[in-house]
């Protein structure tokens, strides 16, 4: 994975907290990297974390976040997260001092970013490690802070229940998203009543199973669709009777049919 400041190889990667400097950026880029996990873990400096190629998704205690290319994600300092991305991927991380963070959101979220925020994030990954604190190095940090702050929060999170019994649940759903059992099927599958499935999934996550199972099927669709899969394809993978149907739900959910809604994103 090589990194595209002064860090050429993994082996060089240092801790971002441990530099002296306000924000650090690190680039990631690779054709080959195949599946990556990265176990739940914290950072002193906040991080904003951009995708502008492959499919990342990232999971805090209590919620799932996925990142379509072109957009990035939100994590405050000190919040214990995982990441996981696979297939090429392009990446570009600011960890940034809570100390400058006054203007951005105190809690995680997805972001939408604009051409000028990712090519700032894209250049300030060039700098040195230990840039110059005066002259072009500050003023392209400070602007990157500043369209950092702009940015538009997105929509893609999913609340993620904490009961041995749901993230069983979860798993199952998550290994076959196609399955068109019914909600009393899935209740037996996890070892509880209907009743009981029902009480727990709102209590956990604010949301009704139904709706909560198709805001799952919504964040697997976009990482297959980022994969490259065709709309058939991805209907056929959910369960969708038809790429009609998957194409209806996909746009009530995100306000633009699938093709649209990547393309958007992309530009």
């Amino acid at each position: 994975m090589p990194l595209l400041n002064d860090q050429s190889f993994p082996s060089d990667w240092v801790q971002p907290d441990t530099v002296p400097r306000p924000v650090v950026t690190y680039g990631i880029m690779s054709d080959r990297l195949g599946k990556v996990e990265l176990a739940f873990h914290r950072h002193e400096k906040s991080q904003f974390m951009l995708t502008l190629r492959g499919v990342l998704s990232c999971e805090l205690e209590g919620g799932l976040w996925i990142v379509p290319p072109q957009s990035a994600i939100w994590i405050p300092s000190g919040v214990l997260h995982s990441v996981k991305f696979s297939g090429s991927i392009e990446g570009y991380n600011a960890f940034i001092d809570p100390a400058v963070c006054g203007d951005l959101p105190a809690s995680c979220c997805t972001l939408s970013t604009t051409p000028l925020l990712r090519e700032l994030l894209v250049r300030a990954a060039h700098l040195p490690l230990l840039y110059p604190e005066e002259g072009m190095a500050q003023r392209l940090v400070a602007l990157l802070l500043d369209e950092m702050a702009i940015a538009a929060p997105g929509k893609l999170h999913l609340p993620m229940p904490s009961d041995e019994r749901l993230r069983k649940l979860v798993d199952m759903i998550v290994a076959d998203p196609g399955d068109r059992v019914t909600m009393d099927a899935w209740a037996a599958r996890a070892g509880m009543s209907e009743r009981t499935l029902a009480r727990l999934i709102s209590r956990h996550t604010g949301m009704s199973f139904g709706r909560w199972r198709q805001q799952l099927r919504i964040m697997l669709a976009l990482q297959l669709l980022a994969k490259g899969m065709s709309i058939q394809q991805v209907a056929d993978r959910l369960g969708y009777e038809s790429a009609g149907s998957f194409v209806t739900m996909f746009r009530r959910m995100l306000g633009a049919p699938p093709g649209r809604y990547m393309a958007q994103q992309r530009t």
